[in-house]
């Protein structure tokens, strides 16, 4: 009996490792575009164009969501993610070889397709692998695609030396296709959780599930939306206060790598402290980082400011998926995550796209991300007095 479970167990931790190595890839697929926002921009693209380059792969990425919550309900979550894994290597192929920054936006959004059919398919799974450790298992995934985060503007940069930055999707390809073959023997070898072989009604669980799903969709969505414009941005708006660009590319992975121990912190508070005490001290530490990076001056200053920006965001992720996924019953699990998943991500998408086409108005970056730090604070100080009031589910 005890050799059984341990060879269930080990089976089980084939699947886990492998998932956060695709978890790795598709994370690099998304993030890649970041830094390239201000090579297409000096390469004499507008921002706005450059803008939605970045967003495209993010839109993408919300609008499978949805879609794939419903393939699940009579496809296995497994050979979801093998056929997220084929499509995958297609698509880097495919940006790897376009001609011009159209194809380009083009392939960042069969990219984000990809992402968002990983994602909805791979989250409730590792959930479920471990559901004593829902918190940490689901912080470990992510701490992966955040590695991914902090080695993107590095891999992108590298490839820019060795003469193109598609040299970095043709990695993209060759890897994705050899991680896809290890997951599908993995799961072979494992016995895979059944808990979610009753989630057969799409709409019917996200109706059930309707006022959980509003409230990560609260905390998530608008954070999502300011993040996204905050870091495609972080190395343009950097130029303006006086850094050069080699300077600030690594203050952005400098701020991506701050995320990587938020994943294991976020993964620990989790499974101890009250999911919502955690959420509404995650925005109100975003707000201030945020009204602090406007402020400070100095490289040492702007770089502490970064380093703790990229640890307080980087823990609204994990413990806001765990929230939903450990809250969420069984029988809704799959279907009502991605009704949060996919709303949540179509509000982060145009991110930015909207902070290019204010900058290409006129507006300064700074006067931006003022207006978004006051827009976040008031809706953390609205789902704090929530909480309070015993109005959100608590989860757990």
């Amino acid at each position: 009996m005890a050799g059984g479970a341990s060879e269930a167990l080990r089976g089980r931790t084939g699947v886990f490792v492998s998932i956060c190595a695709l978890s790795f890839l598709v994370n690099f697929g998304r993030i890649s575009f970041a830094p390239l926002v201000d090579v297409f921009i000096r390469s004499g693209v507008s921002p706005a164009t450059a803008g939605l380059a970045a967003t495209a792969v993010w839109v993408g990425s919300a609008l499978t969501r949805l879609p794939t919550g419903y393939l699940l309900t009579f496809v296995e979550r497994h050979r979801v993610i093998v056929g997220m894994g084929v499509f995958l290597t297609a698509a880097a192929a495919f940006t790897a070889l376009s001609p011009d920054i159209w194809f380009t936006i083009g392939g960042a959004f069969l990219i984000g397709l990809a992402t968002g059919v990983f994602f909805i398919a791979a989250n409730p799974l590792v959930s479920e692998l471990y559901p004593e450790r829902v918190g940490m298992a689901v912080s470990l995934r992510g701490m992966s695609s955040q590695i991914a985060a902090v080695t993107a503007p590095f891999l992108v940069a590298l490839a820019i030396v060795l003469g193109s930055w598609r040299y970095g999707f043709w990695g993209l390809t060759v890897l994705a296709a050899f991680v896809t073959v290890v997951f599908a023997l993995a799961v072979r070898r494992a016995e895979l959780p059944t808990a979610g072989v009753d989630d057969r009604d799409l709409f019917g669980a996200i109706r059930d599930q309707q006022q959980l799903i509003l409230t990560g969709i609260l905390f998530v969505g608008v954070a999502g939306f300011v993040w996204q414009g905050v870091f495609n941005f972080y190395v343009t708006y950097l130029g303006t206060q006086g850094l050069s660009a080699g300077v600030a590319s690594s203050l952005l992975t400098v701020t991506f790598a701050a995320g990587v121990p938020s994943f294991l912190v976020a993964g620990r508070l989790a499974d101890r402290v009250p999911y919502l005490t955690l959420l509404c001290g995650i925005l109100t530490g975003f707000v201030v980082c945020l009204f602090a990076l406007t402020l400070v001056e100095g490289l040492l200053a702007i770089a502490l400011v970064s380093i703790t920006l990229g640890f307080v965001v980087h823990g609204l992720f994990p413990i806001a998926d765990a929230y939903l996924l450990e809250t969420l019953p069984d029988e809704n699990r799959s279907s009502a995550y991605s009704g949060f998943s996919a709303t949540m991500m179509l509000m982060q998408a145009p991110g930015s796209v909207a902070v290019g086409a204010l900058a290409q108005a006129g507006v300064t970056y700074t006067a931006v991300f003022r207006a978004y730090a006051v827009v976040v604070a008031l809706l953390t100080l609205c789902l704090a007095l929530a909480a309070r009031r015993g109005r959100l589910p608590t989860g757990g």
